[in-house]
């Protein structure tokens, strides 16, 4: 929060707004993703429900969009989704919650490819608000990011925890889904004091990287037409 406070009025109206955008984006496809892959693996719920949709009003909760503004990360509310409907419950829950993290790392996938191509009007031309739109991008990139790492952390209720208890007995499911609430709670307070920022930067920078070298064909072209090299 100091961070976001400690800015110059420009910059955080700046970042407030890319924030506002990756809350009506991001986090909506985040959770429709969640809804179809649970759809097409047999459960209805989240049609049934409205919430198979892209219409922010139906996924935003109050207290994950406040979490998006001031710090950059935050959360939606989860799709409903019914294991027993699947045929293979444990299996169904693992890949409808690969869908979410997915969804976020496809979104940053595209977003730094039009990141990389406005960098084309930007050599050639320059301009403030080339050069605003290619910030909004880079950020817009770095959030969704970080929605995806975030999301894959194996701790109860994240989805990186429905994953791991793929390869765990059931018994020992149902033993930590009993906690879930009071782990929720526990790791709340552990990003707020910064626990998790070490281990997080680290996540964010692998995949970083790795998104920037399947997008190096972007940089030739760049290259190409503008004969800037980077």
């Amino acid at each position: 929060m100091s961070s976001l406070f400690s800015m110059s009025l420009s910059n955080m109206l700046l970042v407030l707004m890319v924030r506002l955008i990756v809350l009506l984006t991001a986090l909506p496809i985040h959770e429709c993703a969640h809804g179809y892959v649970a759809m097409k693996m047999g459960d209805y719920t989240a049609e049934r429900e409205g919430r198979l949709t892209l219409n922010p009003l139906k996924h935003l909760d109050p207290i994950g969009s406040l979490m998006i503004l001031v710090a950059g990360f935050g959360w939606a509310k989860p799709v409903p989704i019914n294991p027993l409907n699947f045929r293979n419950p444990k299996k169904g829950m693992m890949l409808s919650s690969m869908a979410g993290p997915l969804a976020n790392l496809g979104l940053a996938f595209l977003l730094l490819v039009a990141y990389k191509l406005v960098m084309i009007p930007v050599i050639i031309n320059g301009g403030a608000l080339l050069t605003n739109i290619e910030t909004i991008l880079a950020t817009m990139v770095s959030i969704n990011i970080a929605l995806a790492v975030f999301n894959l952390l194996p701790i109860p209720p994240l989805d990186g925890s429905r994953i791991v208890t793929y390869f765990l007995p059931q018994s020992t499911y149902f033993k930590i889904m009993r906690y879930e609430q009071y782990i929720f709670i526990g790791l709340m307070i552990l990003i707020v004091v910064g626990a998790f920022d070490v281990p997080l930067d680290f996540l964010r920078s692998g995949v970083m990287a790795g998104l920037d070298f399947i997008t190096r064909p972007v940089d030739w072209l760049v290259t190409a037409v503008t004969g800037y090299s980077y």
